[in-house]
């Protein structure tokens, strides 16, 4: 087993990847949507089935019709039908089994001859009608013999999946190669070769395994071209990815195409070992298909140059480290206009970075009334007050603020009783009564009022400001007359 996930590069939200976002979204819809309900329809027909009459009728006919056609899966079969508790594989092997099924339809297996034939018959009708509609079955990729062709399933099939773990694992590798190529291809060639790269998992899958029964689905193939188109793309570039062969992972940094052989060499030593319920078949078209697709494109040059797609995808750590020292260079050069919008883009990169906020919020006091030293109070006093650090900045920030704020203050009733109730904590209460007199007077409503007051009239009263705490209790009477702290304001 190898496989190998690439570290270099990472989104950009700037550009965002939604196509590829689009694509997971459809699989996981497909899944927990008619695939899911398919599912629980044929649980819930199949524990009918074991309790009714019908294993005892069809599975030994079954088991006995699997020795002559399949002498080692009815060996198996024979030795299961020994346990109730495998009825429930066995009845699966027999739904798959067309032609056995034509039989027992036609009343070949279980005659009218026999004296249950009616319960038979019942029980069969009552089963299959609680089967749902197939949706799977009709959407997936056909290795049956004498199949139907259905063309269509060559790209219905890569948005079906098995399990949940079975979609996770695609959804994770989709995303990792998916928005990289997204991003060199533009949207509309980028769906078309990943459709494209569908179609060629499933025909070099259907020529592999045609006749050997079951059903062929999942996005693999698909997000197979994807990876193949990723290593053309890059080429001779040095990559560094995480990669796991066998028991053995590590980490290696090594030319993109160099990956392609190796990925290639890895599928067909799978599928000559005789790897079973994977298509590696599928995989291996995909692979082929995404190189020649993306080779082709190169020639045409229909694709962003690799440093093009790494330019678009500058992490966020260092578009914040260019913001911040774009902003101190504006504040050094006397540009307070400019460099409040480099500390303000910083801000949008770390909202919770308390020293990037108190550098903004400084730089734009020198322009009380501009939007920006609103904008940097409000986020100052809306960060978490976690420490005693946070606080302190906060409650400095709010005499700041108060006294140079041009027309005036513009806080909200929420910011305001939240910095009441912080600045009642750390006893700043001739601040934290000033916000509850505003509270008062501006919204008197206000849901979180009551708690304010009680937390502000309850420090007050610790900190032996009696006459002020009771100047609090005409309010508390009527917002909380049940409240421990106006029960004492009444007492005192």
């Amino acid at each position: 087993m190898f496989y190998a996930i690439p570290l270099e590069n990472r989104p950009s939200w700037r550009n965002p990847p939604w196509l590829t976002v689009l694509l997971i979204l459809v699989n996981m819809l497909v899944f927990w949507g008619p695939q899911r309900s398919e599912e629980n329809g044929r649980e819930r027909a199949a524990l009918y089935y074991t309790k009714s009459a019908l294993p005892k009728l069809e599975l030994p006919p079954f088991v006995d019709w699997l020795e002559k056609t399949d002498p080692k899966r009815g060996k198996q079969a024979r030795r299961m039908l020994r346990f109730e508790e495998s009825y429930l594989q066995l009845l699966e092997a027999l739904q798959s089994e067309k032609q056995f099924l034509q039989k027992l339809r036609a009343d070949e297996v279980v005659t009218p001859a026999n004296p249950r034939y009616d319960e038979w018959k019942r029980d069969r009708q009552q089963y299959e009608a609680m089967l749902p509609a197939p949706f799977t079955e009709r959407w997936a990729q056909d290795y049956g013999k004498d199949a139907e062709s259905k063309p269509w399933t060559l790209v219905t099939a890569a948005f079906l999946h098995g399990s949940t773990g079975h979609l996770l694992g695609n959804m994770l590798f989709l995303f990792l190669f998916g928005f990289s190529v997204e991003l060199a291809l533009g949207r509309g060639t980028y769906l078309t070769f990943y459709l494209l790269g569908a179609i060629g998992a499933s025909l070099l899958a259907g020529w592999a395994y045609a006749g050997k029964g079951n059903y062929g689905l999942g996005a693999s193939g698909a997000i197979s071209a994807l990876m193949g188109m990723y290593a053309v793309m890059y080429r001779l570039r040095r990559i560094r990815f995480f990669y796991q062969l066998f028991f053995y992972f590590n980490y290696v940094t090594a030319p993109a195409l160099l990956l392609l052989p190796a990925w290639i060499a890895n599928e067909l030593m799978q599928h000559w070992l005789g790897g079973q319920g994977i298509a590696y078949m599928a995989h291996l078209g995909g692979l082929l298909t995404g190189a020649a697709l993306m080779a082709g494109a190169m020639l045409l040059g229909r694709v962003k140059t690799p440093e093009t797609v790494k330019s678009e995808m500058v992490n966020d750590d260092d578009r914040f480290e260019q913001h911040v020292a774009a902003a101190r260079k504006l504040s050094a050069a006397m540009k307070f206009e400019h460099a409040c919008a480099e500390w303000r883009a910083a801000a949008a990169l770390r909202p919770g970075d308390a020293d990037t906020l108190r550098a903004w919020f400084n730089t734009a006091r020198l322009q009380p009334a501009s939007d920006d030293f609103h904008q940097a109070a409000r986020r100052i006093f809306r960060l978490p007050a976690t420490d005693e650090d946070t606080l302190a900045l906060q409650h400095t920030s709010f005499t700041t603020y108060l006294n140079q704020a041009k027309p005036g203050v513009r806080l909200k009733p929420d910011d305001m009783a939240r910095l009441a109730r912080r600045f009642a904590r750390i006893r700043q209460f001739g601040d934290a009564d000033k916000l509850c007199r505003i509270l008062l007077k501006t919204a008197p409503e206000h849901p979180e009022l009551a708690d304010t007051l009680s937390v502000c009239a309850n420090g007050l009263l610790h900190a032996g400001e009696r006459d002020k705490a009771i100047g609090l209790l005409p309010h508390l009477l009527r917002l909380a007359p049940n409240d421990m702290v106006t029960r004492a304001l009444q007492r005192a």
